[in-house]
């Protein structure tokens, strides 16, 4: 059995708020999306650690520095964030 870490992501926009859950790979490919298609910076990303990854220090310490890489995105994207970029937040769901 294989397990892995779920990320869950508090978001807010005006009155609205909800939770999105992913897991890093799903970040991986965001990244990848926007690597291509916005020139993001590709170390933007923390990186994928193999060795102890499901361990609870490591796993707090990617949760904020994966929340540090949504805030980053959100910032660069101040007015109109890029579709692939408010599909993975599901704007599309909350926000009219």
């Amino acid at each position: 059995i294989s397990s892995f870490q779920v990320y869950i992501i508090q978001v807010s926009v005006g009155n609205h708020q909800w939770t999105v859950k992913h897991r890093y790979s799903d970040f991986h490919d965001l990244h990848e999306k926007l690597v291509s298609e916005k020139k993001i910076d590709k170390n933007l990303l923390p990186p994928k650690k193999i060795i102890g990854k499901n361990s609870k220090s490591l796993v707090e310490k990617r949760q904020k520095e994966l929340e540090v890489y949504l805030q980053t995105l959100l910032v660069k994207f101040p007015v109109t964030a890029p579709k692939v970029l408010s599909h993975f937040l599901h704007f599309h769901l909350y926000v009219s």
